[in-house]
């Protein structure tokens, strides 16, 4: 009797301790964009904490809430069930905004949201939302960002940011500053986009890293690594006007070295003329770019690089009955711009934590606009030893660069009494810089350097961030600075080039100098459906010593001074973005600007500054049909524009909205194609070009009397030649058809 009962309470026993373990779930985790297992997740309960295989499997205690976490993708709260079967979840990647790794704001890589310096990425996905022959067309869909053509006939122009003009702008390949102010236009064509990681944006002044021109801020194209690079890609497409642009790059292997090789050609031969002046709508051109970059294996990883570009492009506009027979001559007006550039980049690691970095760029550039001949070279040379070390709290940087620029034309600028003078400008410097992270939340930075230039002597450049996180999601940045800027007048100014105006300097041009300050407010809200990032920034920027081209005083001249007074750019900017899990993703941003002078108590608003400009996207995927759909735009509000006396042409442009729209199909891992719709509304700016029935001028013709004075009956306004009235692209709708393949 009691042996039974001894039996019976063991089997009540053995049925409890059954009853009380808990029940298991096996689950495996799937990226939801690839459908591909994903590793690396961590399931968080409370105390207890689990990692998943490589294969994404997880065991986890039935019932209970677990969150599931991986680098780069959104947070999944997750109760499995208890069943025998295996259960696959999906975790949404993060908007890439928000895993974004940058170097341009502290030359150190970092997670964006780390960054205690605003800077905006875009990655390749931006670029081919809507493709574009090159990169200054392309960054027409970033906030705050202006590529602005300066003239009509010839397409030469610059990238304005927050509304200052181009020189306060600094372009970087691979944070080397390769491309000169010679030739930003220049620079930013011909970049194969196959070639490119991701482009990185600075608003504000970066003197203290980067010293002048990055007055206004800097663009940074960050091109791929060779080792992660596709095996072989290609992107051809072309337009329903006759436009043909091929990209291709391929990753080669010699011994411990590995190669990237890109190459673009970009090829329009069809004269247009929308609105029947007898002037080409946009520049002709034949471009063919090589780019190639070679990484080396080194021991303890140290990094070894060296990359090379060559550049070579024809392009003409004008009257439509000009060809090359009628170069330079005053019987059919035309402008023909042949360029050939060469750059080269390379760092090599001295040792963990000391870098050599160096660059150089010969700029070649043989031009007539009409008549006038310019023919100008130019050497740029660019060393800089950095090292940085991180002790604590504190991340040290600092860096010795120089920079040798030698520059010669057939203009003024370069002709002295005694006979032809080339400009030569010596840079030395020294930076320091120190971030200090105070507490996960608080982060500070600041930083001086010293510049010597023999054109200007000496230099301060100081910078202040802080960097606070009130929450996890939620980030504030207040920086300040000051910029400055060597003046380099004829190779700067298109309009000093052209020959349709006289040049005049009125005095000796002194340094530009400028003090900056910019609040940014970040973060991001995680929904149910999705993720909503948003960014918002205040700006204010004061000049001193600001050379602004006076187009207003004399029709026939630019006048050149110091400001007898001040300058200020200031304004708003915002973005929000709403990326949703099935498929939907949405972007709307704006930027309010107040640009003016202010000289002699008299307020004036500075041209090609458009008060509200803003972009926008929308895309979604169809996943099951690899069918995506985007939908990009561009809207710009009146800006002052560079009017004469009594011109009959409005004084502000009017309100327009540049819209694209296209459609991608991926048909495996290998091959896709899109077709794409460009200026959906067909909007075409009126009257670009003043005078274009008399572009010579011609004494004794007939607008103008012998005596070169105005026809008091065919042109009592005395209007003369300038094709500088530019406020949007002269190109209406097209059709665009293209084909993408990769290994």
């Amino acid at each position: 009797m009691i042996r039974h009962f001894l039996l019976l309470l063991t089997l009540l026993s053995s049925l409890q301790w059954l009853q009380a373990q808990p029940a298991t779930a096996r689950v495996q985790v799937l990226d939801a964009r690839t459908r591909q297992p994903l590793a690396g997740v961590t399931a968080t309960h409370q105390q207890y904490r689990q990692a998943a295989t490589d294969s994404g499997l997880l065991e986890l205690e039935a019932g209970l809430s677990w969150t599931l976490t991986s680098t780069g993708y959104q947070p999944l709260q997750l109760i499995p069930q208890a069943h025998s079967h295996l259960q696959q979840v999906w975790m949404q990647p993060m908007p890439q905004e928000l895993q974004d790794v940058v170097v341009s704001g502290t030359l150190r890589p970092m997670r964006r949201l780390e960054s205690p310096i605003p800077v905006e990425s875009y990655t390749t996905a931006f670029l081919r939302q809507n493709p574009t022959p090159s990169l200054f067309e392309a960054m027409t869909q970033v906030n705050g960002i202006q590529p602005q053509l300066t003239c009509n006939v010839c397409n030469t122009g610059d990238i304005r940011i927050n509304g200052m003009e181009g020189p306060y702008t600094m372009v970087l390949i691979d944070g080397m500053p390769i491309v000169s102010s010679l030739s930003t236009v220049y620079g930013l064509s011909g970049i194969p986009n196959s070639i490119i990681k991701r482009i990185e944006v600075v608003k504000g002044p970066a003197s203290t890293l980067y010293g002048s021109e990055a007055v206004g801020g800097l663009i940074n194209i960050i091109t791929k690594d060779p080792l992660t690079a596709a095996a072989f890609s290609a992107d051809i497409n072309a337009t329903s006007l006759g436009e043909y642009n091929i990209d291709l790059s391929a990753r080669l292997k010699a011994g411990k070295a590995t190669g990237l090789l890109g190459l673009n050609g970009f090829f329009f031969n069809r004269p247009g003329d929308i609105n029947r002046d007898n002037f080409t709508d946009l520049t002709l051109q034949n471009r063919v770019s090589l780019f190639n970059k070679w990484d080396w294996e080194r021991r303890n990883n140290l990094p070894a690089s060296l990359a090379v570009r060559l550049l070579t492009e024809r392009r003409w506009g004008g009257e439509l009955q000009w060809n090359r027979s009628f170069l330079g001559g005053d019987s059919v007006y035309g402008e023909s711009i042949d360029t050939r550039r060469m750059e080269m980049i390379g760092q090599y690691g001295l040792r963990k934590n000391m870098l050599v970095e160096y660059s150089y760029n010969y700029h070649w550039q043989d031009s007539y606009y009409g008549t006038t001949w310019y023919k100008g070279q130019q050497h740029t040379a660019f060393a800089q030893l950095r090292w940085n070390k991180t002790i604590g709290k504190h991340t040290l940087l600092a860096g010795i660069p120089f920079r040798y620029l030698w520059y010669d034309d057939n203009t003024p600028a370069t002709n002295k009494a005694s006979g032809n003078a080339p400009s030569i400008q010596t840079m030395k410097a020294l930076y320091v810089q120190d971030e200090i992270s105070w507490t996960p939340k608080l982060t500070t930075l600041a930083g001086l350097r010293y510049e010597y230039t023999n054109l200007q002597g000496g230099v301060l450049a100081p910078r202040l961030a802080l960097k606070w996180q009130p929450a996890e999601h939620h980030t504030l940045r207040l920086s300040g600075g000051n910029g400055f800027r060597i003046v380099n007048l004829f190779t700067e100014d298109h309009a000093a080039l052209s020959g349709f105006r006289e040049i005049v300097i009125k005095n000796d041009l002194k340094p530009e100098r400028s003090w900056n300050a910019n609040l940014n407010y970040s973060g991001d809200l995680h929904l149910n459906t999705g993720v909503l990032t948003w960014d918002a920034s205040a700006f204010y920027t004061w000049f001193t010593n600001k050379i602004i081209p006076d187009y207003d005083t004399d029709p026939n001249k630019i006048i050149y001074d110091n400001l007898q007074g001040y300058a200020v750019s200031q304004g708003l900017s915002g973005q929000l973005t709403l990326t949703l899990r099935n498929g939907l993703r949405a972007m709307a941003g704006f930027t309010f600007m107040d640009v003016y002078v202010e000289e002699n108590g008299q307020r004036t608003q500075q041209v090609y500054a458009p008060r509200w400009s803003g972009n926008y996207t929308l895309s979604y995927t169809l996943r099951k049909a690899r069918l995506s759909f985007d939908l990009t735009g561009r809207w710009n509000g009146p800006m002052r524009l560079p009017v004469v006396p009594d011109d009959f042409r409005p004084e502000y442009s009017p309100w327009y909205n540049l819209v694209n729209l296209q459609a991608t199909k991926k048909w495996n891992n290998r091959w896709e194609t899109y077709l794409a719709i460009k200026n959906l509304l067909n909007f075409i700016p009126e009257n670009p070009i003043l005078h274009p029935d008399d572009p010579f001028d011609r004494p004794g013709g007939k607008y103008w009397n012998a005596d070169a004075s105005p026809n008091a009956v065919t042109n009592p306004n005395g209007y003369t030649f300038d094709p500088s009235y530019n406020y949007a692209p002269m190109q209406g709708i097209k059709l665009m058809v293209g084909l993408r393949f990769s290994l």
